[in-house]
């Protein structure tokens, strides 16, 4: 397959992608949610190909994690494509409405972004999710999985590509990358790739970011903090912790750092050891940790920029918030960060601070998911202040354009001062 020329007729299909009524966008996620619930046993018999493989190959337990897709990863789709489904058009909103002068109408709409590259690793519900959301918003999209899902993801491909043309959907709104050699040709598109979004590892996508010239948008580690400041409440940190760390270990926003104030640490760390030690968390620890609890050595090479992505955590003492603060933007990934307190001023002065793309008081990291936050779903988490930040939705993937509306005016009578403007609010 020739990448450059697929993507320049994607490019071509973009502007007629962009102009479907949300009818019919609806209408092919309508037609990918019934593929795949009546396909499921086809889908279930790749999947059992690819763990196989993985089990054969070494694969790492994280990462065979990712890659099953069962009844509940069938499940969490096909919520995610209703959800999706219940969303007003992202296409089309008038966000300026503006008269500069009399019979001089501007207005700023949304639009598409255009043709989307997405390239991730080992999650084959990812590929549901994002062709689903580029579908919704009016995108094209190219999708290149990971070779450990590559039947899942063939199988995934093929029947949601069928069903969006059976909503008459343009022929090349979507498609599928499978050889390696083919990111590369992917990253060399610029023109006719509007975005790039990797999903995978720190390694995976700081390679992207450093091989092309097209924009990229992304995050390139989860390293997700807790802080337990001196006023919190036992009953809420510890089922708080144990979820964040081992309710998905394999996740972006699963925590790998809890950060825990001096004044309470003899008290709350043996508690917080023993509810660890019962869910198989691993602990290393940070200066003075080892002298209340059992802990490992801090990983010499990572120290507190770990991501473990595993059943195994880094704890660190701290004197004051201010302390737990600067330790988190120092040594964090801007992801998402947690504080336990019931001091209000204490949580202002965190979610203010912290310079994260979610920060959370008194919950788990893990609710940082576009599902979970009513996008429908997400093709990624955004750490970038530019454009799109957390998880990025619906709203994530569209642009916007400017529309003026005059009757023969010219820069020239404004220039001369035959003219003047008259800016007016509609």
């Amino acid at each position: 397959m020739n990448i450059r020329e697929e993507t320049l007729q994607m490019k071509q299909a973009s502007p007629l992608l962009a102009a479907t009524p949300l009818t019919q966008r609806n209408r092919a996620l309508e037609n990918i949610r019934d593929t795949l619930t009546a396909h499921k046993e086809e889908i279930f018999a790749a999947n059992r190909k690819d763990l196989a493989l993985a089990e054969e190959n070494g694969v790492p337990q994280a990462v065979k994690k990712r890659l099953k897709f069962d009844e509940g990863k069938l499940a969490d789709v096909t919520a995610e494509l209703t959800s999706l489904l219940s969303l007003p058009d992202p296409i089309g909103k008038v966000t300026l409405h503006r008269q500069l002068d009399e019979g001089l109408i501007l207005t700023r709409i949304t639009c598409p972004i255009g043709v989307i590259g997405v390239i991730f690793e080992a999650r084959p519900d990812a590929l549901v999710q994002i062709s689903s959301l580029c579908l919704k918003s009016g995108n094209c999209a190219i999708l290149k999985g990971g070779k450990e899902t590559t039947y899942t993801n063939r199988i995934l491909f093929s029947l949601i590509h069928e069903a969006a043309m059976a909503a008459g959907l343009p022929e090349k709104c979507l498609l599928q990358a499978e050889q390696h050699n083919e990111i590369d040709e992917l990253l060399e598109c610029q023109g006719s790739v509007d975005l790039l979004i990797p999903r995978g590892s720190n390694a995976f996508v700081q390679y992207i970011m450093h091989h092309t010239s097209i924009p990229v948008l992304g995050h390139a580690d989860g390293v997700c903090h807790i802080y337990v400041d001196k006023d919190y409440d036992i009953e809420k940190a510890i089922p708080i912790i144990i979820d964040a760390k081992t309710q998905y270990t394999a996740a972006c926003n699963a925590v790998e750092t809890i950060l825990v104030h001096r004044a309470i640490a003899k008290d709350f760390l043996p508690k917080l050891a023993r509810a660890l030690r019962d869910h198989n968390v691993a602990i290393r620890g940070g200066e003075g940790v080892d002298d209340i609890i059992p802990a490992q050595p801090m990983d010499k090479e990572a120290g507190w920029h770990k991501e473990y992505l595993d059943l195994m955590l880094s704890i660190g003492l701290v004197d004051s918030v201010d302390e737990a603060i600067r330790h988190i933007n120092t040594y964090g990934s801007h992801h998402t960060d947690s504080i336990i307190t019931e001091n209000d001023a204490t949580a202002e002065r965190f979610l203010t601070l912290v310079d994260s793309a979610g920060v959370y008081r008194n919950v788990s990291t893990r609710f940082a998911d576009g599902f979970r936050y009513g996008f429908g779903a997400e093709v990624g988490i955004s750490t970038s202040k530019i454009h799109a930040r957390g998880p990025v939705g619906l709203e994530g993937l569209v642009s916007y354009k400017y529309r003026l509306i005059g009757n023969g005016q010219v820069v020239g009578d404004y220039a001369s001062g035959k003219k003047h403007f008259h800016f007016r609010d509609l």
